[in-house]
């Protein structure tokens, strides 16, 4: 087990997001930790898993306890939590795809360090339209030192491509996209009367048996959170457009999900899209703000197609600000608010040290399903509709905002008592999965489908 003074700034933290959900003291009183060490970083890493994974768990307690009047216990293992970060699935015989493009990674510009993602085909095409095309990253390095690294990523932003220049924290605190994240709350959580009736009885071992959510995310964050409500029951129909694929996540984030494919762009994808939101319970969307919009899929639109919808989205770079419509995933906004360059400074490399994992996606995930889950409840009891907003940057303030962390112990390594017996049957072989980190008693995390490939069903409700 942890010291105490390290414990008390965990419990600090989960209280801290647990409130930023709406949730209240006594509910999160139930949550209790297991396991000692941490994943190495600059950063709380292992604190955030752990709050974040128990803020997600506690939803689930809270819901059960609104059926049964009494207290629910959740018991989350840091060290599961923190795995759970990484990756759970472990093929066999078999391997995932390579996580990062060949041309994507950290680059030394003129005057410092800019990364570039390129992993979607269309990003590293922007980026090749501003430094022209290259085989390999010896190539792209050589280009990247003629520019200063904030005209290029200005340059690469404006071709519709993703980068961003490594800023230290007090930079990033004095930008005004800096600025703007530090004035959101952690969780923008809005509810409206929706004269919705408690119409869905909750299953005491599956609580979110029946319900139906509209999972419109794609890597990383939003993914992360539909798994978790698959987990206990939900019917998560993930809908992609054609063509598109993510190969080294989709047999990580798949699990308990159907994927089918729809274009938003076409009259008669469009009428099954209205009719599937219609009748679903969660939206769960990644679009840039204003998206969906133009799309015809307002807010306004959303709500009148599902009164008392819970409707929760996310974006890279917050929801106000210069910004707000910027392209971004974990790696660029650890760039861009300071922690790649703590990290640097931690180890004291000579090249930004990024987290262990990507703990901004994953930790905006299990907040993104605390407050689905949240509005679940609070639909059920109150039949209101809620609408939550969350972003990668304003989490990465969370974590900043935690503190350096204290040197602590490593992790153990994995053992073969981490992994579930079942063997799982992916559309790309077999497979195991680590034992979920959340233990709430009687309540197993059980995913009742493996992990399919992105367009493997019909778009419709089981």
């Amino acid at each position: 087990m942890r010291g105490p003074i390290v414990a008390d700034g965990l419990g600090v933290l989960t209280q801290t997001v647990w409130r930023a959900i709406g949730g209240s003291d006594d509910v999160i009183s139930a949550v209790k930790f297991v396991g000692s060490g941490a994943l190495p970083a600059a950063y709380r890493v292992t604190d955030l898993a752990s709050a974040a994974i128990a803020a997600a768990g506690v939803s689930i307690a809270e819901l059960l306890a609104q059926r049964s009047g009494e207290a629910v216990s959740v018991t989350v293992d840091r060290r599961l939590s923190s795995f759970w970060f990484g990756t759970s699935i472990r093929p066999i015989n078999w391997t995932l795809a390579a996580p990062w493009d060949l041309i994507a990674g950290d680059y030394q510009a003129s005057d410092g360090w800019i990364r570039l993602h390129t992993n979607a085909p269309h990003h590293r095409a922007a980026a090749e339209r501003v430094l022209g095309s290259h085989r390999d990253k010896a190539g792209m390095a050589q280009a990247v030192t003629r520019w200063k690294k904030a005209e290029l990523e200005a340059a690469i932003v404006e071709s519709g491509g993703c980068a961003a220049e490594m800023r230290s924290s007090p930079e990033w605190t004095r930008h005004p996209q800096g600025r703007a994240v530090a004035a959101e709350p952690l969780v923008h959580v809005m509810t409206a009367d929706s004269n919705q009736p408690a119409d869905r009885p909750i299953s005491t071992a599956r609580p979110l048996t029946g319900l139906r959510v509209l999972d419109l995310t794609r890597v990383l964050a939003g993914p992360v959170a539909t798994r978790f409500l698959a987990a206990f029951g939900a019917d998560v129909l993930r809908i992609d457009p054609p063509g598109w694929d993510e190969p080294a996540v989709v047999p990580e984030v798949t699990l308990g999900k159907r994927c089918a494919r729809l274009d938003l762009r076409r009259a008669d994808d469009r009428s099954t899209f209205e009719s599937l939101l219609a009748s679903a319970d969660v939206l769960v969307h990644g679009y840039r703000p204003g998206a969906l919009d133009r799309l015809g899929f307002d807010p306004a639109t959303r709500r009148k197609l599902s009164p008392g919808l819970v409707d929760v989205c996310v974006s890279a770079y917050g929801w106000s600000g210069p910004w707000a419509l910027r392209r971004g995933f974990d790696s660029l906004v650890q760039m861009s608010t300071g922690i790649a360059d703590a990290g640097m400074a931690w180890r004291g490399a000579a090249t930004p040290v990024p987290l262990p994992v990507q703990a901004l996606d994953h930790a905006t995930g299990y907040l993104m399903a605390a407050t689905a889950v949240r509005g679940i409840t609070q639909r059920l009891t109150q039949g209101r509709s809620t609408e939550g907003r969350l972003s990668l940057a304003r989490t990465a303030k969370l974590l900043v905002d935690a503190g350096l962390d204290d040197p602590q112990p490593p992790l153990a390594p994995e053992a073969a008592n981490d992994l579930d017996s079942n063997i799982e049957t992916t559309d790309w072989g077999k497979a195991r999965r680590l034992v979920g980190p959340i233990t709430i008693p009687g309540v197993p995390m059980h995913w009742s489908s493996p992990a399919r490939g992105l367009g493997s069903t019909q778009p419709r409700w089981q």
